[in-house]
């Protein structure tokens, strides 16, 4: 196969040094389950390689391999030859996109998911279904019995909704209490603000409460995550040139996300622009400043809330943290903060919880073969609280835990932090 003189691919550095050694085989949640050279980092090296230099055609089953990958970025650091396994199937997946683009893409990922009015629009009849009391009467009457299982799983997924997107209610200038010590940017992400608004109500009060003044735009699109897993990195650059300009503006020390994979990708817009002279020393500026909220409160003197909360306490890392942030300790010492909560380390905390976005869409069985795993090590801790700062992975422990019928609550670490600073007022 011939591929077009101008397509946008892979340098063959980042795959001709793999030296087959299999280390990124004892790290792969796919290969794990399935135990198949094609499941694996290593035999998607050798499918990049082979349809690259004309070998193989670049069918749609050798792309589905790429789609199959979790990107959970385990392979990348286990590679002693620095190559990166997971990189490498979303670069393909970019291939794909020059040569056959997909209608739908554009419709979902340009037209629908960057346009903050419209998902609000698009995501009402979940609300809906929420406020209406809908969803309590189909859980009370056993309905979900008689949804197909994908379905039912997906509604699982939902968390209970706010009545309104945050994005209409949070000011976009919240003052510090006290003397304002910092000017924070906060950048609110699509699920955070359509699904998980109290999430994120509860990071800006901690943040107010900690002497940041805090500036959340309006207008922030979204980091552009979906799109870049879906091959459309042209539309990933168009919203990354949005936020930074708004962000510009907005004249912020740092910026502060609750969501560990829009954080992983807003620090990747220096990378994303980096050929772009117009715009690569303003995303180098911007992706510096950027900081998950956690890795932010561990930099400065956090008040110790003098709330308690007494319950066992475990933690998931959320891939997107803690490889493409490199942030695991700062979550775990937040929770340590806590008085009266017993912080119990989860068997293969940093392994992938199966969700990746869409996976339960679109590799249910996978996606579930995975979780099951993740619920097996959360059930031996005996914890009440499982804590993770990632939207996708919240929702997709919620699927295992209720499978399960477990008595486990799935936060973000900031909540159980806001809460104990809220319990204060019952201990003095």
């Amino acid at each position: 196969m011939t591929l077009p003189a101008n397509l946008h691919q892979p340098d063959e550095t980042q795959y001709l040094n793999c030296i087959r050694c299999g280390l990124c085989l004892a790290v792969c949640p796919t290969y794990r389950e399935y135990l198949s050279e094609t499941a694996s980092p290593r035999g998607r090296v050798a499918l990049t390689r082979k349809s690259l230099e004309g070998e193989l055609e670049l069918s749609p089953n050798l792309i589905e391999q790429m789609y199959s990958c979790f990107a959970c970025m385990a392979c990348n650091d286990a590679c002693p030859v620095g190559i990166h396994p997971a990189d490498l199937a979303l670069d393909m997946r970019h291939v794909q996109e020059q040569i056959r683009p997909a209608g739908w893409k554009e419709t979902l990922f340009a037209k629908l998911i960057p346009k903050p009015d419209r998902m609000e629009l698009a995501t009402l009849p979940l609300r809906m279904y929420e406020r209406l009391g809908l969803r309590r009467i189909v859980y009370a009457l056993g309905m979900r019995k008689w949804m197909p299982a994908k379905i039912r799983d997906l509604e699982t997924m939902l968390p209970r909704l706010p009545q309104r997107p945050l994005r209409q209610i949070l000011p976009e200038v919240t003052e510090a209490n006290g003397e304002s010590h910092y000017r924070i940017g906060f950048f609110l992400g699509c699920a955070q603000s359509l699904m998980f608004a109290e999430q994120s109500a509860a990071t800006v009060r901690v943040l107010a409460r900690n002497h940041c003044t805090v500036i959340t735009p309006k207008e922030t699109v979204c980091c552009g995550m979906p799109a870049k897993g879906y091959g459309r990195i042209d539309l990933v650059q168009g919203q990354a040139r949005h936020n930074i300009a708004l962000f510009e503006q907005a004249h912020v020390e740092i910026i502060v996300t609750d969501c560990a994979t829009c954080g992983s990708t807003l620090k990747d817009y220096a990378h994303l622009l980096a050929n772009d002279p117009e715009w690569a020393e303003r995303a180098a500026a911007f992706s510096k400043k950027v900081r998950d909220v956690s890795e932010f409160l561990m930099t400065i003197p956090l008040e110790k809330p003098q709330g308690h909360i007494e319950a066992r306490i475990t933690y998931h890392d959320p891939c997107h943290l803690r490889r493409g942030q490199e942030v695991w300790m700062q979550p775990r010492q937040l929770l340590r903060m806590i008085d009266g909560g017993q912080l119990v380390e989860l068997p293969e905390a940093d392994w992938c919880c199966g969700s990746a976005g869409s996976q339960l869409i679109t590799h249910y069985e996978t996606s579930l073969k995975i979780l099951n795993r993740k619920i097996d090590n959360i059930e031996s801790t005996k914890a009440e609280y499982i804590a993770s700062g990632c939207p996708g992975c919240q929702m997709h422990l919620n699927v295992g835990i209720r499978q399960r019928g477990l008595d486990v609550q799935v936060v973000h670490p900031i909540e159980l932090l806001d809460k104990a600073y809220s319990q204060e007022s019952k201990v003095s």
